[in-house]
């Protein structure tokens, strides 16, 4: 019988979605080398539907309890990079709220709190997006601050060893030593960083579960993630203020694509979306700046990975950071108690591209609705100043018609 998860468990749409992110997308990306489109001059829209199901089978044993974590749902971003709204839902809201890494949060209200076996439960969300035009800095390493003009409240949240960040291992901190040494640059650290991991670590097509960093060290290999959470390590270490960000990226040429891990026991399906990760680091005087491992264009300039990295495009929509929470250990527990339990998860998403003409999403009916409105007023505003015409041209025929039976008299 499965047991109710403790929080960071199963936070089935957040936690698992990370398990498919480069599962998916490296199917897609295989092969790609051309830079990614930089933006365009106006804001693009979109929408974003998914459908989380949760299925305990006929010839199940256990019971699953429902805890809120299967009910939270992320709220994706809002900064000058991007507008996103929840637009539907199946189930109201509970509540909403900030998860450790700020990022934002609801909670469902779920019809029932239990799954017996033969039964499931199934809910969607959908989300309307504006992704406005973005640059990036015009980066260069003479330009670059050093340690000592990072803000120390930044160090002190971004640069610990919680989370996945493993800043005390060894063979990591023997790593990021020698590579750093004693340079203070910051961005001649990174570009360092960056360089090591594309010569030393092959990009994988796909895992099943998300690595460590130095598993990902020791295995030569990593996706997106993987490669992200080793540079983040290599930069916590070093005292760079450091973490991941994952997002979704629109991808009309990809009609469908389908993932089963954990032996059938997670399953995913992608319409013209790909989930992904990459690296968030601080640079003086820039600010924090994207590194994107694995999504950029084949290139001997270890700097293009924050130059041309997948969420400089508008077709990259951010999702949430990752700087405090240990995802990768949730994930291998969420997997285990799946298995024993023969609990089964599927996931739809599926991305759109809204024309402009269709982007303010209003209901037909209530366009109908405020131009009846709009006549009303009109008509309203017509027929009193028509009425008030006529009386004041009353008074002022009474008031003539006075003066002269005064003057006759």
């Amino acid at each position: 019988m499965l047991k109710s998860l403790e929080r960071r468990q199963l936070n089935t749409k957040r936690t698992l979605a990370t398990l498919v992110i480069c599962t998916l997308l490296s199917s897609l990306l295989s092969g790609a080398t051309s830079v990614l489109a930089q933006g365009e001059s106006k804001n693009l829209n979109y929408s974003l539907k998914t459908t989380v199901t949760y299925v305990n089978p006929d010839e199940g044993t256990g019971t699953w309890n429902l805890t809120e974590e299967d009910r939270t749902i992320g709220l994706f971003m809002n900064n000058s990079w991007q507008s996103v709204e929840l637009k539907e839902a199946t189930f109201s809201l509970e509540s909403l709220k900030e998860d450790e890494d700020g990022n934002s949060i609801a909670v469902l209200e779920f019809p029932k709190q239990q799954l017996l076996p033969g039964e499931s439960l199934s809910y969607t969300t959908e989300y309307s997006i504006v992704s406005k035009p973005r640059t990036i800095a015009d980066i260069s390493e003479d330009e670059s601050g050093t340690l000592d003009d990072i803000p120390p409240d930044l160090k002190e949240n971004y640069t610990s060893g919680e989370g996945p960040w493993m800043i005390n291992e060894p063979a990591l901190v023997k790593l990021a030593d020698e590579l750093g040494g004693s340079e203070t640059n910051v961005l001649k650290l990174v570009k360092g960083f960056v360089s090591w991991i594309w010569e030393n670590i092959q990009r994988t097509q796909a895992h099943e579960l998300p690595f460590y960093p130095n598993e990902t060290l020791n295995a030569r290999e990593g996706d997106c993630d993987d490669q992200a959470i080793l540079l983040v390590t290599l930069c916590r270490i070093m005292g760079i203020p450091s973490h991941v960000q994952m997002g979704a990226i629109y991808m009309p040429d990809s009609e469908k694509v389908e993932a089963s891990l954990w032996e059938n026991h997670l399953r995913a399906v992608e319409k013209k979306i790909g989930w992904h990760g990459w690296a968030m680091l601080y640079i003086p005087p820039w600010g924090w700046l994207p590194a994107d491992l694995t999504y950029v264009p084949s290139t001997f300039d270890p700097l293009d990975a924050i130059r041309y990295g997948a969420v400089v495009s508008q077709d990259t929509i951010q999702y949430m950071n990752c700087s405090k929470i240990d995802y990768v250990a949730p994930s291998r527990q969420a997997r285990t108690l799946l298995l024993e339990n023969d609990f089964v998860v599927r996931m739809e998403d599926e991305m759109t591209e809204i024309e402009q003409g269709d982007a303010t999403g209003l209901n037909p009916a209530v366009v109908v609705g405020f131009i009846l409105l709009s006549v009303m007023i009109t008509v309203s505003s017509f027929l009193t100043a028509r009425r008030w015409r006529r009386l004041r041209e009353k008074e002022e025929f009474a008031a003539d018609s006075e003066v002269t039976g005064r003057a006759q008299t």
